[in-house]
């Protein structure tokens, strides 16, 4: 039997009123939240100084299975690389 996906899909979950609806949604003054304590805003301004931070970030060279597409600027494994141009070598995604 062939199935219409366009077809407006009802269950029994559809005859509940929006009052229990509500009802089972949680609380939103009940959610723990994890604050950081050097940032209680939560985001960082634009303009902020951030010269006295101290970045621990280790940087790999190259791996010998991998690419930089020349298009999209992304690291990826030699099995998306599509073709090699005079420029460089060209991802899966990026030459579709």
């Amino acid at each position: 039997m062939a199935t219409d996906y366009d077809a407006p899909r009802k269950n029994e979950d559809e005859s509940e009123s929006i009052e229990a609806l509500k009802e089972r949604v949680p609380d939103k003054g009940s959610a723990v939240i994890d604050e950081d304590p050097d940032n209680p805003s939560g985001f960082e301004l634009q303009g902020a100084d951030l010269s006295d931070l101290d970045l621990d970030v280790v940087v790999l060279p190259p791996q010998a299975d991998e690419f930089t597409c020349v298009s999209c600027f992304l690291v990826k494994h030699r099995s998306q690389l599509d073709h090699e141009t005079k420029l460089g070598p060209i991802c899966m995604e990026c030459a579709a």
